[in-house]
C-alpha cells in the first residue's frame, strides 16, 4: 500500500513513459481487461512509443471490451504482447487517430488487418486495396472496407515503415480501388445505362499525382463516350447518372460516416458545366476557352477508374495543349494571380495557422514545381510527372532547379506534409491548420519523433521549414538563371541557353537575350559585388516580373548598380535593409520617370531604405523652404544657386513618386493603399509644397544675385489653378501671378522693371537645360490674359478688378494662395480678391449663363482631334473638368455665406459643400471618386510615359502599367478603361443635374 502522499511506483513509471493523466492511466490498467497483461513491462514501454500513450491506452481497454468473449480477448492480449509487429502498429494507430480507434472499437475483428507482416504487405498497391474491397457490396460496407485499408496504411505510416511520399502514394491507390469499387456499385444498379455508355474516371489534383491526404476531396474529371449503336445523347444522360451515383456512394454519410466528398469542379466551366463531356467536347474546350489554371490542373490529370481506352485516349489527346500552356500571353502572372488571390482568401485569423495556403506553405512549393513543370516541360519529358516530390528531383536533375535548393525544398515539403497527414489522421477530419491546443501539439510533435520537447521543438521545426520554403519558392525560378549565366560551378548541371531564354520570356520579359546579358554582366566574376548581386537578384527578379515591364526593370537595375556597384553602402541598403530592394525594384519597372529621375543621382537610392536615410515620406514645406534657402547662401551666384534647388528638387519628385509607386503597387512589408484619395492628396500636397519652396529658393537667389538683400519692391507669387489648390501633379506647369508693391521712397518705374525681370530670370535659370527637370512657369491666369503685364502692383490688381475683371478672372481666382515671396504683400492680395471670388449674394443669372458658355467652349475647342472624349481625364464627360467646374461654380454661389467653401481644394470644397447641404451625399461620392480616378489617370500616364498625358496611352505595355498602378493586373486593361467609362459617366450625370440644369 503507497503511504499517504507519495506517489505509486505505477504512477512515477507511467509519468516516465510519456503519459499525462497518470492518475487515468492507472485506473485502465486496472481494468478487468487488462488484468491478465497489466504489470507486463513491453505494453507499458509499447505505450509510452506512441504520439499520446493516454490515447493508446485508452482506445486498447476500448477495443479489448468491444470483443465479443473472453476468447477474443485472450487472442488479441497475446498477439499484442507476443508479436511486436502488430504491437507496434496497434498501438501506434490507437496513440495517433481517435477516429481510427473509434472504428476499431465498432468493428472488432478488424485489428486482425494488422497482423500479416509480409514483404508484399510493406507496400501495397491498386490490386492489393482492390482486394481489400472486394467483398464491399453496398455503400456501407463499402467505407467499412476502405476504413480497415485505411488502418493499415496508417499503421505502416505511424510505425515510419511507408514514408510520408510512400503513405500518400498508398492513399492515392486506395481513392483509385475506392472509386472503381463505387463504379461497380453504381453500374450494378443501373446495368441499363452500364449498357449504353463508356464513362472514364480521371483522377485530379493529388490523388491524380499520387500524393493524397487522408482526408481530401477526391477530384476528378468524368468522360463519356456511347457505344456503338447507342443514341449519344442518351448515353450521356446514362453517363451522367452513374458518374452522379459513383460521387454519392463516395460522399454521402452512412452510418459509418462517409468515404471522402468526390469533386467535380475542375471540370471545363466548373460547376456551370454538364457533369459529362464526350472526349470531342473536352478537346474543343481546351482548344478554345480553358484558362491558363486550367492547364495547370491537367498536369494531374490520370486515369483511374472506368473505360481503360477512352481513359488513355483523353490523356493522349489532351497533354500536348498543357505543355503548349507557357505560350499563352500573362502565363507567368496569371499563376502568380492565382497563388495571391489563394493567400488573400485565407481568414485573417488562419493565416499563421495554414501548412497548406499559407506563405511558406505546400501550396508553394506545389506551385513553383509547377510553373516550372509548364515552362520547361515541352521541351523535356522527363518532367512530365504529376507527382510534386518526382517533379522536383527532375528539376534538379534537369539543371532547372539548383540541386540544393531542391534538396531543401524537399526535405522542407516532406516535414509539412507529415505535420499535414497526422493532423488530419487524429479525427479523420479535412484541415489544414495547425492546432493551438497544447495536447494536441504534443501528440502532434511525438507523432514526428519530437521526444525531449515536443511543442517547443515542433514549432521550431515547423518555423524553419515554412522560412525555406518562403525562401525558395520565389528563387526557384530565377537562380538557375543565375547559374546558367555566372558558371561558377563547372560540372554543376544548368539550363541551357535555350531553356533559359525559354524561361526569361515564360516571366515577361520580351527580349530575352538582353535580359541574359544584363543578368551575366550583374553576377559574372567573385568580387563581393557580383557575389551580393547573385544573392539579391533571384528575389529582384521575381518583383520584375511581377511588373508591366519587367526588361526595364533589370534594365534600369544595372544602370543604377553601375553607378552605385562600388559604393559600399548601396549593396549593404540592399541587402540588408528589408524595404529597399523590393522599393527598388518596383520603382525600377514601373514606368519611365523614377527611374529617370533616379539615373540623374544615383544616391538617392538610399531615400528606398527603411532606415534613417528619410524614408519616402513627404516632407513639409517650411522644412523644403528651409534646405533650398540654406542651398541658395552656400552657393555661389544664382546659376548655381538654382542649380542647387533644382537638385533638390529632383530628389523630393524622386521621393514622392517612389512612395506613390510602393503605395499603389503594395509591397511584402507594406500593403496596398486602400484609400486612393489619399494618395492623391500625398502627391498633390508634395508636389505643391515642393514647387513652393523651389519658387521660393529661385525667387531668393535671383534677387541676391541682382539687388543684394533687398529687392526696391516687395514681391510675392501667387499661385494658382491646381498649384494654388495644392493639387499639381508630376508634369503640371506651376501656373501664378506675380504682385509687386514699391518699397517706401523707391522710383515706381525702377521697382516694375526689377519686378519684370526678377520674373524673366527666374524663368530663365529653371528651365536652363540640365540633368534635373525644368520647372515651367505660367501666368497667362492674370488680367487681360497673355496680352496683359506679367507683373502688376497690388493697386493695378484692385484697380483693374474693380473696373474690368470678367466672370472667368473670378472664377480662376477661386484657387488663388499665396505661395512665395512677400507674406504681407500675398496675404493682402487674397484680401483684395477675396469679395471677387465669394461675392455677395453670389451670381447672378447672366454670369452663370456665361461659366457654362465658357466651359462648353473649352470642352469644344481645346479637347485634341482625334482624342476619345470618353477617356479624356481632363476635358471628357466626367473628367477632371466637369467636376472642378461643378464644385466651383456651388463657391462661387455659396462660398460667401458657407466659411467651408473658402478653400482652394476641390475635394474639400466638395465635402464642404456636402455638408452645407447643397449637395446630396451620394452625389459628392460620385463626384469625388471620378475626380479622384481621373487624377490617379494622369499621375500613372506621367510616371509611365515620363511626359504628361490626359489620355490612356496606346501602347499595350504602357496601357498595361498604368493597369498595374490603378490596381488592375496582368490581362486586365480592358476592365480598367470600363471602370474609368463607368465611373466617368455616373460624375456626368451628376454634373448634367448640378452644372447644367
Amino acid at each position: 500500500m503507497t503511504a499517504p502522499g507519495r506517489r505509486s511506483s505505477t504512477f512515477t513509471r507511467l509519468l516516465r513513459h510519456g503519459f499525462t493523466d497518470p492518475s487515468a492511466a492507472e485506473r485502465l490498467l486496472d481494468a478487468v481487461e487488462l488484468a491478465a497483461v497489466r504489470d507486463d513491462p513491453v505494453l507499458l514501454e509499447a505505450l509510452g512509443a506512441t504520439a499520446d500513450p493516454d490515447l493508446a491506452l485508452h482506445g486498447l481497454v476500448r477495443l479489448l471490451e468491444a470483443q465479443p468473449d473472453p476468447t477474443a480477448r485472450r487472442e488479441l492480449l497475446d498477439t499484442l504482447i507476443a508479436a511486436k509487429p502488430l504491437r507496434d502498429r496497434l498501438l501506434g494507430v490507437l496513440g495517433a487517430s481517435e477516429a481510427l480507434a473509434d472504428h476499431l472499437a465498432r468493428h472488432a475483428g478488424d485489428w486482425r488487418a494488422l497482423v500479416t507482416y509480409e514483404p508484399r504487405d510493406l507496400h501495397r498497391g491498386v490490386e492489393d486495396f482492390e482486394r481489400g474491397l472486394a467483398e464491399a457490396d453496398d455503400p456501407v460496407s463499402l467505407r467499412v472496407a476502405y476504413r480497415r485499408c485505411l488502418l493499415s496504411i496508417a499503421a505502416r505510416d505511424v510505425c515510419g515503415t511507408i514514408d510520408v511520399a510512400e503513405t500518400a502514394a498508398e492513399l492515392a491507390d486506395l481513392a483509385t480501388a475506392t472509386l472503381r469499387a463505387a463504379l461497380a456499385l453504381a453500374e450494378a444498379a443501373a446495368p441499363e445505362d452500364a449498357a449504353l455508355c463508356r464513362l472514364a474516371v480521371i483522377a485530379m489534383g493529388k490523388c491524380g499525382g499520387h500524393e493524397l491526404n487522408y482526408v481530401s476531396d477526391v477530384d476528378v474529371i468524368f468522360v463519356g463516350e456511347a457505344v456503338e449503336g447507342a443514341d449519344d445523347p442518351r448515353a450521356l444522360r446514362a453517363a451522367t447518372a452513374l458518374a452522379s451515383h459513383l460521387m454519392r456512394i463516395c460522399s454521402e454519410t452512412t452510418v459509418e460516416g462517409s468515404i471522402w466528398p468526390v469533386d467535380a469542379n475542375l471540370r471545363p466551366e466548373g460547376r456551370n458545366g454538364p457533369l459529362v463531356r464526350t472526349l470531342s467536347s473536352h478537346l474543343a474546350y481546351y482548344q478554345r476557352w480553358a484558362k491558363t489554371w486550367e492547364f495547370q490542373a491537367l498536369l494531374k490529370a490520370r486515369p483511374v477508374a472506368g473505360d481503360p481506352g477512352l481513359g488513355a485516349e483523353y490523356v493522349a489527346a489532351l497533354q500536348p495543349l498543357v505543355w503548349q500552356a507557357a505560350d499563352r500571353e500573362n502565363f507567368v502572372p496569371d499563376v502568380q494571380k492565382m497563388r495571391r488571390r489563394v493567400v488573400e482568401n485565407i481568414p485573417a485569423a488562419e493565416v499563421d495557422r495554414q501548412l497548406k495556403l499559407g506563405p511558406g506553405g505546400l501550396r508553394d512549393v506545389e506551385f513553383a514545381v509547377q510553373l516550372l513543370q509548364l515552362v520547361h516541360g515541352r521541351a523535356d519529358t522527363s518532367l512530365h510527372s504529376g507527382t510534386t516530390l518526382d517533379a522536383l528531383e527532375a528539376l534538379a536533375a534537369g539543371g532547372y532547379v539548383g540541386r540544393a535548393d531542391a534538396a531543401q525544398l524537399d526535405e522542407a515539403y516532406r516535414f509539412l506534409r507529415s505535420m499535414e497527414h497526422r493532423i488530419q489522421l487524429h479525427r479523420l477530419r479535412r484541415t489544414h491548420l495547425v492546432p493551438e491546443d497544447e495536447a494536441d501539439l504534443r501528440r502532434l510533435g511525438r507523432s514526428l519523433g519530437l521526444r525531449t520537447d515536443p511543442v517547443a521543438g515542433l514549432l521550431r521545426a515547423w518555423k524553419r521549414h515554412a522560412s525555406v520554403v518562403r525562401r525558395l519558392h520565389e528563387k526557384l525560378f530565377y537562380r538557375p538563371l543565375l547559374d546558367a549565366v555566372a558558371q561558377l560551378a563547372p560540372g554543376e548541371a544548368r539550363l541551357s541557353a535555350e531553356a533559359a531564354r525559354e524561361r526569361m520570356v515564360a516571366l515577361g520579359y520580351a527580349d530575352p537575350a538582353a535580359a541574359l546579358r544584363h543578368l551575366e554582366a550583374l553576377a559574372s566574376g567573385v568580387t563581393r559585388k557580383a557575389a551580393i548581386q547573385r544573392t539579391l537578384l533571384p528575389v529582384l527578379l521575381g518583383w520584375f516580373a511581377d511588373s508591366a515591364d519587367p526588361d526595364a526593370g533589370l534594365l534600369n537595375f544595372r544602370k543604377v548598380s553601375d553607378a552605385l556597384g562600388k559604393t559600399p553602402w548601396y549593396l549593404r541598403l540592399l541587402r540588408d535593409e528589408g524595404a529597399a530592394a523590393e522599393n527598388l525594384a518596383r520603382v525600377l519597372s514601373a514606368g519611365r520617370l523614377a527611374p529617370d529621375l533616379l539615373m540623374r543621382a544615383p544616391e538617392a537610392v538610399a531615400l528606398l531604405g527603411d532606415g534613417n536615410a528619410g524614408g519616402l515620406a513627404p516632407r513639409g514645406r517650411a522644412q523644403l523652404e528651409q534646405e533650398t534657402l540654406a542651398a541658395v547662401r552656400r552657393a555661389d551666384g544664382a546659376v548655381q544657386a538654382v542649380a542647387a534647388v533644382r537638385g533638390v528638387r529632383r530628389r523630393e519628385l524622386f521621393r514622392t513618386a517612389a512612395a506613390d509607386i510602393v503605395g499603389s503597387y503594395g509591397t511584402e512589408a507594406q500593403p496596398v493603399e486602400a484609400d486612393q484619395g489619399a494618395l492623391v492628396d500625398r502627391v498633390g500636397a508634395a508636389v505643391s509644397d515642393l514647387t513652393a519652396a523651389t519658387l521660393a529658393g529661385t525667387l531668393r537667389a535671383v534677387v541676391r544675385e541682382g539687388w543684394g538683400d533687398t529687392l526696391p519692391t516687395r514681391f510675392a507669387i501667387i499661385g494658382m489653378g491646381r498649384f494654388g489648390g495644392h493639387e499639381l501633379g508630376y508634369g503640371s506647369d506651376a501656373d501664378v501671378l506675380f504682385v509687386h508693391e514699391p518699397r517706401d521712397g523707391a522710383d515706381e518705374r525702377e521697382a516694375a522693371d526689377a519686378a519684370n525681370k526678377v520674373v524673366s530670370e527666374m524663368r530663365r535659370l529653371l528651365q536652363v537645360p540640365s540633368a534635373d527637370p525644368p520647372l515651367l512657369i505660367d501666368a497667362d491666369l492674370r488680367p487681360e490674359g497673355k496680352s496683359g503685364p506679367l507683373v502688376r502692383t497690388l493697386k493695378s490688381y484692385e484697380a483693374y478688378y474693380r473696373r474690368w475683371s470678367l466672370v472667368w478672372e473670378r472664377h480662376a481666382l477661386l484657387r488663388a494662395e499665396f505661395v512665395a515671396g512677400d507674406e504681407d504683400l500675398g496675404r493682402r492680395f487674397i484680401e483684395l480678391v477675396d469679395p471677387l471670388r465669394y461675392p455677395a449674394g453670389g451670381l447672378d443669372d447672366d454670369a452663370v449663363r456665361e461659366i457654362r458658355r465658357l466651359k462648353a467652349r473649352m470642352e469644344s475647342e481645346r479637347l485634341p482631334r482625334g482624342a476619345d472624349p470618353k477617356l479624356h481625364a481632363k476635358l471628357g464627360p466626367g473628367g477632371l473638368s466637369d467636376v472642378e467646374w461643378t464644385v466651383q461654380l456651388m463657391q462661387l454661389r455659396h462660398g460667401h455665406e458657407e466659411a467651408g467653401l473658402r478653400t482652394t481644394r476641390t475635394r474639400a470644397a466638395l465635402a464642404a459643400a456636402c455638408e452645407a447641404g447643397l449637395i446630396s451625399a451620394e452625389n459628392a461620392t460620385t463626384l469625388d471618386e471620378a475626380w479622384v480616378l481621373a487624377t490617379r489617370v494622369r499621375n500613372a500616364v506621367m510616371l509611365v510615359r515620363g511626359r504628361a498625358g490626359d489620355t490612356f496611352p496606346t501602347d499595350p505595355r504602357e496601357l498595361a502599367a498604368v493597369g498595374r498602378y490603378l490596381g488592375h493586373g496582368p490581362g486586365h486593361a480592358g476592365d480598367m478603361l470600363d471602370e474609368y467609362r463607368r465611373t466617368a459617366r455616373r460624375a456626368r450625370a451628376v454634373v448634367d443635374e448640378l452644372f447644367y440644369a
